[in-house]
């Protein structure tokens, strides 16, 4: 699939750029090598750079807690308007903010999270960013990367391993085994795994009974290892993990079954923090992954921490739109690790606001702006949710060469009405130049708007007024409705000492609503609550709401088929 073709900021073609894909212009980038880019841009000895291959490396959890003493950058949330298949560009711009800060003096590194094998062979493709902003190597990246995933899910999987083997040899802690909630993981679409029987054959095998697989990055175990603060915290939240009760309604967790020690050690080296570049060769954090939709769907606390004490400025993406990633940015990651952003940019482009606006895909390059105009609900809604939360908003334009002055003066004069900046940005074209005025937009408003950061709502507010505060509030919607089992699950959470906890709302990322072919932004819905789960490890509940899936599948022409490998050993269509 060939990436947009798109113009610098003076409307013109980059005339140096030959149609190509993202992978081949990742594969002719010359990357340095790693410990270079540790050593010369973040200072961080050789012995601490655990490197894997030239271009990719972890450091070391010593080192990173010998920076806490060091004053923090300031931190500058990447986030987007409601995705749709027009695309917005969300990685390709916060890879381009970080080149820009660095292009214009500034000392800036970047956060993103790994992506998942789910999506690469299914419909999303890649998550390294796009043209000449990306992180790289982008096909290791992509893929097996340094491993970390492949580890989540073994220390996922060992706990489940453990859970039947305890039954089997005696069940000396009498778990109710129609009452075991810990499912299994694995990193890929597999629809075939949501609901399974597991245990047939015969006595030998274990006792048969009713099970599922999550994708990994919706696990428990991705979450907490997102949220730990270091390794001790990491293992206090494994052991709290609850996989299901005795037949006296007892919670049984994983230290019961004394799991920790090995699921800690499986994950011993994927806790460190991977360590890559940009095509421009500015260092970038890449660590851990939970998805948006499903999950809380920011990279980990622990390379977050590290990239504000190593940098005057951090670039972090959280995943999806502002309703999804940000709000659960703001209201779980930074309340849990004391975190304070300073801005956040908004992503848009005229295509999406025009999909939003009810124009069909295959018309998004005529001009319309009535379109445009009526897709604006849904970025107006975004910054004025963002804004919610007392920060400070930019809107980044990332632009296509089908977007015609019109277009982008009216966007410009809607954006400009609310009191903010509109910038528009080239940094698919022109890398870290192309966003310039990207980057001094978001310095001036750091300098000037002291930070004011407060959570949407507070930790005392019972469970289910959390869920309703977040449906009115961010989605629109005049109110909730909970599932019998859903109203009762909460309230024994919060009968069992859970009830302070955030909550963390799974839901499509399509829409406002649960009905992803409802566009811009619709009010007065009903935002309907199927499920409540309790992550005791990761320290939040889950509110399931309408047909959202932990386990994806995948589509009907899924990206696997166009995915090969050159006879030279390159990968190609990956992207």
């Amino acid at each position: 699939m060939l990436a947009p073709v798109h113009q610098d900021l003076n409307g013109k073609n980059n005339q140096h750029l030959a149609p190509q894909t993202d992978i081949q212009i990742s594969q002719a980038a010359a990357l340095k090598p790693i410990l270079e880019i540790a050593r010369d841009r973040l200072g961080i000895p050789p012995e601490h750079v655990l490197p894997y291959g030239h271009t990719k490396a972890k450091i070391s959890l010593d080192y990173i807690a010998s920076l806490k003493d060091r004053p923090d950058g300031k931190l500058i949330l990447v986030t987007a308007i409601t995705p749709t298949p027009a695309g917005e560009g969300k990685t390709t711009t916060s890879v381009g903010l970080n080149d820009a800060l660095n292009h214009i003096g500034k000392n800036s590194l970047l956060c993103l999270r790994e992506p998942s094998l789910g999506p690469c062979f299914g419909q999303k493709g890649g998550a390294t960013g796009g043209g000449y902003a990306q992180v790289a190597p982008m096909e290791d990246i992509n893929l097996h990367f340094t491993g970390d995933f492949h580890a989540i899910g073994a220390a996922n999987n060992l706990l489940a391993a453990l859970i039947d083997n305890h039954i089997y040899w005696g069940n000396k802690l009498g778990i109710d085994v129609r009452r075991i909630t810990w499912r299994r993981a694995v990193d890929m679409n597999d629809r075939a795994l949501r609901s399974i029987v597991q245990s047939l054959g015969g006595a030998g095998n274990g006792h048969p009974r009713e099970d599922g697989f999550d994708i990994t990055v919706a696990s428990e175990i991705m979450a907490i290892f997102c949220l730990a603060t270091d390794f001790a915290d990491l293992q206090r939240r494994l052991g709290q993990i609850i996989i299901g009760q005795t037949k006296d309604r007892r919670p049984v967790r994983a230290s019961d079954l004394d799991a920790v020690g090995a699921m800690t050690a499986l994950l011993k080296d994927a806790i460190q923090p991977n360590l890559v570049q940009t095509l421009e060769n500015n260092p970038a954090f890449v660590h851990g992954g939970p998805f948006a939709n499903i999950a809380h769907g920011c990279n980990s606390v622990i390379a977050t921490r590290a990239a504000l004490k190593l940098a005057d400025y951090v670039v972090l993406e959280a995943g999806f739109g502002a309703d999804l990633g940000a709000e659960k940015f703001f209201d779980i990651k930074c309340r849990k690790a004391n975190l304070t952003p300073a801005c956040a940019v908004i992503v848009a482009t005229i295509r999406a606001l025009k999909m939003h606006g009810g124009v069909a895909k295959e018309d998004l390059k005529t001009e319309n702006l009535v379109a445009l105009e009526q897709g604006f609900a849904n970025l107006d809604r975004h910054i004025a949710n963002v804004q919610k939360f007392g920060v400070s908003v930019i809107v980044s334009l990332n632009r296509f060469s089908t977007d015609t002055q019109a277009e982008m003066d009216l966007l410009k004069r809607l954006v400009a009405e609310r009191g903010i900046a509109c910038i528009l940005a080239d940094h698919w074209g022109s890398g870290g130049a192309g966003a310039a005025d990207l980057a001094r937009e978001v310095v001036s408003t750091i300098d000037n708007n002291p930070e004011k950061f407060n959570p949407l709502y507070p930790d005392v507010l019972p469970l289910a007024e959390k869920i309703r505060t977040i449906a009115r509030e961010i989605y629109g919607a005049s109110n909730i409705s909970l599932d019998p089992s859903a109203h009762k699950s909460l309230a024994e959470f919060e009968k069992d000492g859970y009830g302070h906890l955030p909550v963390c709302i799974a839901k499509t990322q399509y829409s406002f609503t649960t009905d992803p072919a409802l566009k811009g932004a619709p009010t007065g819905h009903i935002l309907p609550v199927r499920e409540a789960r309790l992550s005791a490890g990761a320290e939040f509940i889950v509110a399931l709401c309408g047909d959202i899936l932990t386990m994806p599948g995948l589509p009907r022409i899924p990206a696997a088929e166009t995915i090969a490998v050159t006879a030279d050993g390159k990968i190609t269509g990956l992207f």
